[in-house]
């Protein structure tokens, strides 16, 4: 069953108002954004862990990018708590489950032919960078012309419209987002498409965390 496949059309999600729905796996629920096949092929969803909830080994053939959102979410390799920005390159392999329950933002199968690193980046121990205007950016990922990033924005500030060359998508993590198409308020979803436009603002302070280049 597709759901939001058309990359050309703009999607906006407040996944706060979305219900959960069970998985295969028990104790794992998940609310669905994008998905090309039940299983398998490219899918962005939120996740929910149970507090004992585990995942069996297995593999990413086309890499898996996670944010952290809540709780703490653990595999073979360590323990990843609220904040944490993970990506597990094609072909890798893990066991994950969630000791005292996790939220999750996951993407499935969308890695660039050839980006192979595996990242993993405690953001609350990070550096912010000087942005554009009064922005502040928290590179996580560059690959080609494919940008990753969490990107803080103080109260009432503008940013000069501007075109997606390579399309935008960002995740709402704290305060609201606004363009001149809607309000979108902590939890929502947005995904633009390659030369779409707006022109985006804040009334209070934001965080989001932003994805170029890959539509």
């Amino acid at each position: 069953m597709m759901i939001n496949m058309n990359l050309d059309q703009s999607v906006s999600i407040n996944t706060e108002e979305c219900n959960w729905a069970i998985t295969p796996q028990h104790g794992i629920l998940r609310k669905k954004l994008e998905r090309e096949l039940d299983e398998k092929g490219r899918a962005t969803s939120i996740v929910e862990y149970k507090p004992g909830a585990s995942f069996k080994y297995h593999s990413h053939p086309n890499g898996e990018e996670i944010l952290v959102l809540e709780g703490t979410f653990s595999d073979q390799l360590g323990h990843y708590k609220k904040g944490t920005y993970i990506r597990n390159p094609p072909g890798s392999m893990h066991a994950p489950f969630s000791k005292n329950g996790c939220t999750l933002f996951v993407k499935l199968n969308q890695f660039s032919p050839g980006d192979t690193s595996r990242v993993c980046i405690d953001t609350s121990n990070a550096t912010w960078l000087a942005g554009q205007g009064n922005l502040q950016v928290m590179p996580l990922h560059e690959f080609d012309n494919q940008h990753v990033a969490l990107v803080k924005w103080p109260a009432k500030e503008h940013f000069q419209p501007h075109t997606h060359m390579g399309g935008e998508e960002i995740y709402v993590i704290y305060g609201e987002f606004i363009d001149e198409h809607g309000h979108y308020p902590a939890g929502t979803w947005l995904r633009n498409p390659h030369m779409s436009k707006h022109h985006p603002f804040v009334e209070e302070e934001t965080i989001i965390l932003v994805k170029v280049g890959h539509l």
